[in-house]
């Protein structure tokens, strides 16, 4: 099939169901009492459109300045170590203004004029692991703009200091996480299997500094575009996310209860390293002191391999669920948006255990201000962003309200 004829395809695919008529403002979680095995839609390994930097000073920089190369920590090093020097970045909204600056850079704006969605990582790592979510629920807010669903984290002043607000402990395990970061990276490439060099340190933590990337991928027949913060590249940065590397700490296992929380994260591990490609993620077990016990390494494609094999999850479950949930949003969103002249702004509630609710925010309403909090936006999209790609009406629009 030559390309036009494919897109055509595809379009009359995502705009069936009588382009979203029918389509209820529920999404059902799957149901885990049926074994029949699931065929998961494919899913295109990522491939990596540019990275970008955020220096101390919050400024964004077409650059790999922030990037960093992994090498072997030190064993029984402190975690806390300059903790009281540690700049903390402040709790922030999740916009995604960052990711629409690099839309329109001249390597990715192809590939955005034909996404189908834009979102962070993370929020993606959300939808396809709610099936085995039983804690948290979450909120996002989305818009369709274009033929191009946007979709952001949904964060309110109250849970924002709430964050800033964590107690002395969930602070400090939270520090550990990124003083491990600093153990493991160094601004050079190392010699493979080299040695820990004098204590390891990287020195002090600055929560400002990342290194980001932007990758294309497709989940059945939905062009996604993400972007995500990379923790570092083993020996060399190739281009694309084979040589990425996942950093992460957990309680050395001791018992029972500590093997199955190290299993119960092992979901999340999967998500976040699989959709972004990143192909080996090292976990850094830690003693209840705060040391650094043992380092272990594990290939991304192993973790539903041993998920499966404990009947813990089911990576191919992950992988449908994200693909209805995009698909229905899609075609829920065209349907609605193609009725109204003004954008429309998009709740997307998930309760544990039952589903994902959808609701329009009705204009001049808190609940919608909220969602721009004042800033100089259309919905959550930065006025700028959004006047470059709404589509053009004209005169005849005549059935827009």
């Amino acid at each position: 099939m030559d390309p036009a004829a494919a897109e055509a395809a595809r379009q009359a695919w995502l705009e069936a169901g009588l382009d979203g008529y029918d389509l209820p403002d529920f999404i059902p979680l799957p149901s885990m009492d049926d074994q029949e095995p699931v065929e998961p839609p494919l899913f295109q390994r990522p491939l990596a459109l540019l990275t970008f930097s955020y220096t101390p000073e919050r400024k964004l920089v077409w650059n790999n300045s922030a990037m960093k190369f992994y090498k072997n920590p030190p064993l029984n090093a402190p975690l806390d170590r300059d903790y009281d020097k540690w700049i903390k970045r402040p709790e922030e909204r999740g916009r995604l203004d960052g990711l629409l600056r690099a839309l329109r850079r001249k390597a990715v704006r192809p590939e955005a004029s034909r996404a189908d969605v834009v979102t962070w990582r993370g929020i993606m790592t959300k939808i396809i692991t709610a099936p085995y979510e039983t804690r948290e629920g979450w909120d996002l807010n989305a818009m369709f703009v274009n033929d191009c669903l946007y979709i952001e984290e949904h964060s309110t002043d109250a849970k924002l200091q709430e964050k800033e607000n964590m107690t002395p402990q969930h602070r400090l395990m939270s520090y550990y996480g990124y003083a491990f970061e600093s153990y493991c990276t160094t601004d050079q490439p190392l010699r493979p299997n080299s040695p820990p060099q004098g204590d390891g340190w990287g020195g002090p933590v600055d929560t400002n500094v990342q290194w980001c990337s932007v990758v294309k991928t497709k989940l059945g027949n939905l062009r996604i575009i993400m972007g995500a913060e990379v923790d570092c590249v083993r020996e060399k940065f190739t281009g694309q996310p084979d040589t990425f590397v996942e950093l992460k700490t957990s309680q050395v296992i001791r018992n029972q209860r500590d093997d199955q929380r190290f299993r119960s994260k092992m979901l999340k591990y999967w998500a976040q390293s699989y959709l972004l490609g990143i192909p080996e993620v090292v976990v850094g077990f830690r003693t209840p002191e705060g040391r650094i016990a043992n380092v272990q390494s594990f290939q991304t494609l192993d973790f539903p391999k041993i998920a499966k094999e404990r009947g813990d999850w089911d990576g191919g479950v992950c992988l449908e669920f994200g693909f209805q949930v995009l698909t229905h949003i899609l075609r829920f969103t065209r349907f609605r948006q193609k009725h109204f002249k003004d954008p429309i702004v998009w709740r997307i509630n998930f309760q544990p255990g039952v589903g994902i609710t959808l609701k329009p925010l009705s204009l001049d309403t808190p609940e919608c201000d909220e969602v721009a909090n004042g800033e100089d936006r259309e919905g959550f999209l930065p006025n700028s962003y959004y006047d470059h790609i709404r589509p053009q009406t004209s005169e005849s629009d005549s059935e827009m309200e």
